[in-house]
């Protein structure tokens, strides 16, 4: 679904899977910026991702307990560990390198 994985910077691949905030500013109007476009289906099996590692992964857990910590909502701590994801799934497969659990 995503062959552009280890290909693209960071900020390209999460725009691609729909997890970049797209910001809709006009004048003086600032509303708060939504994840939107790219590519639902991945999008939403990256968020169940992103639920699991926040979960069972020692690093990723401590990610989104430091952002819900700092007043996030859950689901914006979730959204937020879904592109952490991305972004290491991105590197593992760019530098050809295995997953390795960072500690907290």
């Amino acid at each position: 679904e995503m062959p552009e994985l280890g290909k693209l910077d960071r900020r390209r691949i999460a725009a691609l899977a729909g997890l970049a905030p797209v910001a809709r500013d006009s004048g003086m109007r600032s509303p708060p910026r939504r994840i939107a476009g790219g590519r639902p289906v991945i999008r939403s099996l990256l968020y169940l991702a992103g639920l699991q590692a926040s979960r069972r992964d020692p690093a990723f857990a401590a990610f989104r307990a430091r952002l819900e910590a700092a007043g996030k909502r859950p689901k914006q701590a979730i959204i937020a560990v879904a592109r952490k994801l991305l972004t290491v799934l991105n590197a593992m497969l760019r530098d050809a390198k295995d997953y390795a659990t960072a500690n907290p």
